[in-house]
């Protein structure tokens, strides 16, 4: 039996980010969310019952019992755009794609991103330690307790980030181009974001799996038997590749709602690399406000496809590490507009 993810652990690495916090100064409220995943639940409450015993402002959601991962950055970097002090930050209790026993925990540092390797290093090392002393300086108190804690803040994560969407995009060219839309959550994160996304924005969207299953058998195993929530993988896409003629475009996203996939009528499951290439392309013809030192983002492993369409564009590469944690920096602190 896989025990790599149980109470001890959460409760070890929980501790190990309130001091990570007091360490940097970080004294604002993290921003907490989970996803759909059964491990998550019970996760959430032993990091709920860490939280509140280290006295930390603690901000979960109000409106859904589940929060998408780019909701909890959104919600970070809302709250930290007119602060230089008092910065907030997250937790993500999330395994992404991986099968239904998996369980997980992502950190966001201020900048809304994941954490990168050195702070996960330093976190992995003190929880560490804790486990090995057997949690003898976790400080932790009852869930119920915890819920109830004046330091216990709501946020509609739900409402801020959908009403948010139409600052990036058009998304009133996306309803008067009346696209008929397909989106399979997956069992995840989005599934109460979607049914709102298209009544607010007056889209033609269907979704087409509205389950919610910690056992996740709804989905097909992927090449090796197993279930990922894997939105890539044309193995566990098969429902969604199958509906393919009854939209014009339908899409994916795994579990947490970070990643995703795109179905096409004429082609059926994109390659990833394909549309990213267009997509760099059309930002960057369509974005007369970039100025000339924006770059195009790709990891190693990405397609020499966008090489050539940043050659074209006649801007520079921003090429790093897979994992978007590597373009946080770029986001940041350097102009990187894919």
């Amino acid at each position: 039996m896989d025990v790599a993810f149980n109470e001890w652990h959460i409760l070890a690495i929980s501790q190990a980010i309130c001091d990570y916090r007091k360490l940097q100064n970080i004294d604002g409220p993290p921003f907490l969310g989970l996803d759909t995943h059964a491990l998550s639940e019970p996760a959430f409450a032993s990091a709920m019952e860490v939280l509140a015993a280290n006295n930390v402002d603690v901000v979960i959601s109000d409106c859904t019992p589940y929060t998408p991962t780019p909701a909890v950055s959104h919600a970070i970097l809302l709250y930290n755009r007119t602060r230089k002090s008092g910065l907030a930050d997250g937790i993500v209790i999330t395994p992404s794609h991986n099968p239904p026993d998996d369980g997980g925990l992502k950190y966001d540092p201020p900048h809304g991103g994941p954490a990168d390797s050195s702070v996960t290093s330093l976190i992995e090392s003190k929880a560490n330690a804790l486990l090995e002393r057997s949690l003898d300086s976790v400080k932790r108190t009852l869930f119920a307790k915890a819920l109830r804690a004046s330091t216990t803040h709501k946020h509609d994560y739900l409402s801020a980030y959908i009403s948010d969407l139409n600052s990036v995009v058009d998304m009133n060219a996306v309803r008067d181009a009346k696209i008929k839309l397909g989106v399979d959550p997956l069992g995840g994160t989005g599934i109460d974001y979607w049914p709102r996304i298209a009544e607010q924005y007056g889209l033609d969207l269907t979704i087409v799996n509205q389950s919610v299953d910690p056992t996740f058998r709804f989905m097909s195993v992927d090449w090796d038997g197993k279930i990922r929530m894997d939105p890539s993988s044309p193995y566990a896409m098969q429902r969604l590749i199958a509906l393919k003629d009854k939209f014009d475009i339908a899409f994916a996203s795994d579990t947490d709602h970070d990643r995703h996939v795109i179905v096409t009528k004429g082609s059926g499951l994109l390659p990833p690399n394909h549309y990213l290439s267009v997509c760099a392309s059309y930002l960057f013809a369509n974005r007369p406000n970039w100025g000339e030192d924006v770059a195009v983002g790709k990891t190693v492993v990405s397609s020499t496809m966008i090489d050539r369409v940043s050659a074209r564009l006649g801007r520079r590469l921003y090429e790093v590490p897979v994992g978007f944690k590597w373009f946080v920096e770029g986001f940041t602190y350097r102009p990187l507009g894919f």
